[in-house]
C-alpha cells in the first residue's frame, strides 16, 4: 500500500467533507428526549425523520446525562445524516435488559453518516464483565457490543467516545470507505472481551488519530478486511493491533494491504500480531502488510506472527496452518520489550511465511538487545534488525 502525507490530508478532507451541505436540525427533544430520561424512542424517533427526508439532516443530543435501551438505526436513507451528541448516554447496567441485542447502537444500510461530538457512549459493562465466562464455557450468554457499524458506506465517526463496553466496543462489518477519526475507547485493562474496533469484510477502513485503552484488541482485522489505514493511533492497555485469529471456516476471504504507521503501544501485551489457527480448515491468505514509525513502551511481544494460535486449549498443534502469509513488512520499530524474543516469527511448515521482511528494527530488553526467534521464517534482513535464531521445541 502506497503512503504519503498528501494520501494521509485527501483521506482528511474526504472524512470531514461528509455532511457539509446545510442540513436541518433535528433535537431530540422535539421526541420528548430531555436530560436524565430514555431516550430510547425518542433517538428512534428523531432517525425516522432524518432518515426520510430528501434533504441532510443534524439529530442533535445535547450535554447531559441519558439513559438509552438498544436502538437499530436502519436505512437506506435518502439523504445524509449527522447525530451529534455532546451528553453522556448510558447503557443498562444489567445485560439482560439489552434483550440479548447484540449490539447496543447499532447503524445499518446507511451511506453518508456522520457521528460527532464529544459525547460517551457508556456500556457501563462492569456486571458483564463479573458473568463473561466464554473462555471456558462455549455456550456462554452474549453480552452486547457498544457499536455496531454493519453495511455502512462513506462515513465517519468524528471525537465520540465508546467507554466501558460489555464486549467488543465497535464491530465494523461489511462496510465501505468508513472512518474513525479522533475516536476514543476507554475500558479498563481488565475488561474481559472488550476488543476496540474489530472489522470483517470491509473495503477502505481508516482508523485515524485515535486513542484506544481496552481489554483485548485495541485493533482487530478479520476476514476480509482490505485496504485498511491505520495512522496516528495509540493503545495501551490491551493486547495490541492484530490480524486474526483466521483460519477456523472455509468461507473466509482474504485480508490484503494493511497500513499501520505512526503507532504507540504502551504497557500491551502485544504489539504487531498476525495469528491464525493451527488444525483448521480455512486457507485466504494474508498479504501485503505494511508498519511502519511504530514505538513500543515495555510490550511484551513487541512484533509476533502466531500460526500455532490457540488459546485456552480450544485446539489442537497436530495439522500446520493452512493460510499463507506474504508481503509481510515491519520497519522503523524501536522501543522496550517485555519479554526478550521482541520478535517472534512463528510461521507454517505447511505454508511457510515469504517475503517478511525486518527493517530498522531496534528493540531492547532489560537494555540489553531484543532477540529474534523464527520458525519456517527466513526474513529479509534491512539495517539494524536481529538475526533468527531458531525457535525452542514447543
Amino acid at each position: 500500500m502506497e503512503f504519503s502525507i498528501t494520501t494521509l490530508v485527501l483521506f482528511v478532507l474526504l472524512a470531514t467533507s461528509i455532511g457539509i451541505a446545510q442540513s436541518a436540525d433535528i433535537p431530540i427533544s422535539k421526541f420528548g428526549g430531555v436530560v436524565n430520561s430514555d431516550i430510547t424512542q425518542a433517538l428512534t424517533n428523531a432517525w425516522n425523520e432524518a432518515c426520510q427526508s430528501t434533504s441532510p439532516s443534524k439529530i442533535i443530543i445535547p450535554k447531559g446525562s441519558y439513559r438509552m435501551k438498544a436502538v437499530d438505526l436502519k436505512g437506506p436513507c435518502k439523504a445524509p445524516i449527522e447525530v451529534y451528541t455532546d451528553g453522556t448516554i448510558l447503557a443498562p447496567p444489567n445485560p439482560k435488559d439489552l434483550n440479548n441485542e447484540w449490539q447496543w447502537v447499532k447503524f445499518e444500510y446507511v451511506d453518508y453518516l456522520t457521528l460527532s461530538g464529544s459525547g460517551v457512549f457508556d456500556g457501563q459493562g462492569a456486571t458483564a464483565w463479573k458473568q463473561n465466562d466464554c473462555g471456558k464455557n462455549p455456550n456462554c450468554a452474549r453480552l452486547s457490543m457498544n457499536f455496531g457499524f454493519n453495511f455502512v458506506k462513506h462515513s465517519v465517526v468524528r471525537t465520540i467516545t465508546s467507554k466501558d463496553s460489555k464486549n467488543f466496543n465497535v464491530n465494523v462489518l461489511g462496510c465501505q470507505n468508513f472512518t474513525f477519526d479522533g475516536f476514543r475507547i476507554n475500558n479498563p485493562g481488565t475488561s474481559i472481551n472488550t476488543d476496540g474496533i474489530h472489522m470483517g469484510r470491509s473495503t477502505d477502513v481508516k482508523i485515524l488519530n485515535t486513542v484506544i485503552a481496552t481489554g483485548d484488541d485495541c485493533i482487530s482485522i478479520g476476514d476480509g478486511s482490505v485496504h485498511t489505514t491505520i495512522f496516528n493511533v495509540k493503545c495501551g492497555p490491551g493486547h495490541g493491533i492484530s490480524v486474526g485469529s483466521l483460519g477456523k471456516f472455509t468461507t473466509e476471504n482474504p485480508v490484503e494491504d494493511l497500513l499501520v504507521k505512526n503507532v504507540v503501544f504502551t504497557g500491551t501485551q502485544n504489539g504487531l500480531r498476525i495469528k491464525t489457527w493451527p488444525s483448521a480448515p480455512g486457507t485466504s491468505p494474508i498479504t501485503g502488510i505494511h508498519y511502519e514509525d511504530i514505538t513500543m513502551n515495555n510490550v511484551m511481544n513487541p512484533v509476533i506472527i502466531d500460526q500455532e494460535y490457540c488459546p485456552w486449549n480450544q485446539c489442537n498443534k497436530q495439522s500446520p496452518s493452512k493460510i499463507k502469509i506474504s508481503k509481510v513488512t515491519f520497519k522503523n520499530i524501536k522501543g522496550t520489550s517485555g519479554t526478550q524474543a521482541g520478535v517472534s516469527l512463528i510461521c507454517s511448515s505447511g505454508v511457510p511465511c515469504e517475503e517478511v521482511t525486518l527493517s530498522n528494527v531496534d528493540l531492547t530488553y532489560n537494555g540489553a538487545p531484543a532477540t529474534a526467534v523464527c520458525k519456517n521464517a527466513n526474513p529479509i534482513i534491512q539495517g539494524k534488525a536481529p538475526q533468527c535464531t531458531a525457535a525452542p521445541a514447543a
